[in-house]
């Protein structure tokens, strides 16, 4: 190494692999049902953080209050964290599951 110049770190090759598990859509956003919230109020909810047209936001919602559940996306982990924190904000009882194998 010459004065005043840094070299660059040695960096191990990466599988390929590695890079398919990380950006794979392996991850459920779940939405429970809650005493709380009314049902046109979590329709909207989809519509505005998950862009759900009004037929698929009440399905879902429809889901949630009848079945207690609602798988509402399947995504990356970090798009996944992102949309589960969004519901949560919007007081939603939202939570992260790995997909079942």
């Amino acid at each position: 190494m010459r004065a005043g110049i840094t070299e660059s770190p040695t960096v191990a090759p990466t599988q390929e692999s590695d890079f398919s598990e990380a950006f794979a859509k392996g991850w459920q956003v779940l939405v429970w049902n809650d005493p709380v919230n009314l049902m046109s109020y979590v329709v909207f909810v989809f519509q505005k953080v998950l862009g759900f047209d009004e037929a698929k936001a009440k399905k879902h919602m429809l889901e949630v209050h009848e079945l207690g559940k609602s798988v509402v996306a399947l995504e990356t982990r970090e798009k996944a964290e992102m949309y589960c924190h969004r519901l949560q904000e919007f007081g939603l009882q939202s939570t992260l599951e790995a997909r079942p194998a």
